[in-house]
């Protein structure tokens, strides 16, 4: 309960951040295999993707539990 109370929605907000993560890979694939095929997609719809790929995992690294070694 105490953790809770120190980071209040932090389940809902691991959920965004990770639905948000697989969106931006998911697209990121959609591009990559589009561009493999031969179809021409902008980079900088390239780098949007990659960029929030980036930004997404490190919402979900930083959100981490690091709590466990001092929960002595």
């Amino acid at each position: 309960m105490l953790k809770e109370s120190q980071t209040p929605w932090r389940g809902l907000r691991r959920l965004v951040w990770f639905a948000l993560f697989a969106s931006a890979g998911l697209g990121l694939f959609t591009m990559a295999f589009r561009a493999s095929a031969g179809d021409t997609v902008d980079l900088a719809d390239f780098g949007i993707q990659g960029g929030a790929l980036l930004l997404f995992s490190g919402l979900l690294w930083f959100d981490r539990n690091r709590s466990s070694s001092s929960d002595a």
